[in-house]
């Protein structure tokens, strides 16, 4: 958005979206653009962080990814009738994945699995 103007990257998109909502009432809500997590985060943390800690822990890929969100993505904040809300990791920008992996891996250091750093697997 450049001095009030608003640009789209896919104007034709956003056309023919309008046009299927046409008479329908809508919420637009503009919001700061944010980098998702990278395509070379995600795969290094599907490669190699949580087959290594499923290995150690017993458990199949998606119930390690399921353990460590709720270990470190807990949403405190928005915590309702002593329900604790878990975030998507999905949902997270590049410098806060880096942030969840780290904490994967020190998590793994402390049980005693090695995670190697993302760069040394190049």
């Amino acid at each position: 958005m450049e001095k009030g103007k608003l640009s789209l990257d896919s104007p034709g998109a956003f056309q023919a979206t309008v046009a299927r909502l046409e008479g329908k009432q809508i919420a637009l809500r503009l919001t700061k653009h944010h980098h998702s997590r990278s395509l070379s985060q995600n795969a290094y943390y599907w490669g190699v962080v949580i087959p290594l800690l499923a290995e150690s822990c017993g458990y199949e890929d998606e119930e390690m990814h399921d353990a460590l969100k709720h270990r470190f993505l807990r949403d405190r904040a928005n915590e309702k009738g002593g329900l604790v809300l878990v975030k998507s990791s999905a949902a997270l920008n590049t410098r806060d994945f880096t942030e969840y992996i780290e904490q994967c891996r020190r998590l793994g250091a402390e049980m005693g699995v090695a995670i190697p750093d993302p760069g040394g697997l190049e």
